[in-house]
């Protein structure tokens, strides 16, 4: 982990990492209107070039296209002085996440798998790019070491409202 304070660079983005459920789109929106930056949900995204649901490309095409497309918007991004929340499979993507590291702070929401649970009402409606005989848990520790592998900075979600989270950001890009 860099040190306390890794300064971000002016313009550029911060990029949330994270299971399904971690918070990066709630916490993504509230950053962005707190340091007056854009904001861009790299799933609806994927759902609008798509024209359906995460759930729909899996149910159709398989959790393998769904990551496809996912790092084929990802690499596609060109923007600057966004807050991006990703999708949780993203650190899949090697070359997805160089791309976001070259132009911003890459910071993993780590949330504990029995809050994670507690906050996904239906795991087959979701839209998770999974293995249909993998479980939520098994994912989690699959992807575990994704997020810590591409994170810049991790920060610890346990106990934290949405807003302490985002004071957690703030002051580790300070």
């Amino acid at each position: 982990m860099p040190p306390h304070g890794l300064m971000r660079k002016t313009g550029s983005n911060i990029v949330l990492i994270g299971m399904p459920g971690s918070g990066k789109s709630t916490v993504g929106v509230i950053l962005a209107k707190q340091m007056s930056c854009g904001f861009v949900d790299t799933d609806l995204l994927i759902q609008s070039s798509q024209g359906r649901t995460l759930q729909e490309i899996i149910d159709t095409d398989g959790h393998l296209a769904l990551r496809r497309v996912e790092e084929e918007i990802i690499i596609g991004l060109s923007c600057c002085n966004n807050v991006i929340a990703t999708g949780g499979s993203a650190p899949y993507s090697d070359s997805a996440m160089n791309h976001l590291k070259s132009k911003g702070t890459v910071i993993f929401l780590d949330v504990d798998l029995p809050t994670l649970e507690s906050r996904i009402d239906d795991f087959k409606t979701r839209g998770i790019a999974k293995r249909s005989d993998q479980s939520f848990a098994d994912l989690f520790h699959e992807r575990f070491a994704l997020y810590n592998n591409h994170a810049d900075i991790t920060i610890n979600c346990a106990g934290l409202t949405q807003e302490g989270v985002c004071a957690v950001i703030m002051s580790e890009l300070m």
